[in-house]
């Protein structure tokens, strides 16, 4: 039983198309969509053309959606034990510091939130008051004249 493998073809002998397709493989999807953008600004039936063969040859598809799913599983792995006692206790003192420190940062926050809504007040209040003495001021003024 022999296993024949197909022979690799060098860039002399594929035609344009495919060393056009090569090329753009190897500057990712933000290539192919540049050049369909660019078809149908130029000339609507290339950007066309160029869409229907993303979508067939599964160019628009391949590699976002397996790349996505995989962020999650790497996010939950942070948080499984090593098996190593020492580290897994310092991992966790690390993690209960920073939360600490997490929650002291947004009572600090919260407390320069409420102080800039006191002193906004405040001056609102004082140039309300100002305001009040002055329109009393002036009708107190005509009413005397």
């Amino acid at each position: 039983m022999s296993m024949m493998t197909e022979p690799a073809v060098s860039p002399s002998t594929q035609g344009w198309f495919q060393r056009t397709e090569a090329w753009m493989d190897s500057k990712g999807k933000g290539a192919w969509i540049a050049a369909m953008v660019l078809g149908f600004i130029f000339f609507w039936p290339v950007g066309l053309a160029l869409l229907a063969y993303m979508i067939w040859s599964k160019r628009m598809f391949s590699k976002s959606c397996r790349r996505s799913a995989a962020w999650p599983r790497h996010g939950m792995r942070a948080m499984t034990p090593t098996g190593n006692s020492a580290f897994d206790s310092y991992k966790a003192d690390t993690l209960a510091r920073l939360e600490q420190e997490q929650h002291d940062f947004e009572a600090f926050l919260e407390r320069l939130r409420e102080a800039k809504d006191k002193s906004e007040f405040d001056q609102f209040m004082d140039e309300r008051s100002r305001a009040n003495r002055e329109t009393d001021g002036e009708t107190d003024g005509d009413s005397k004249a």
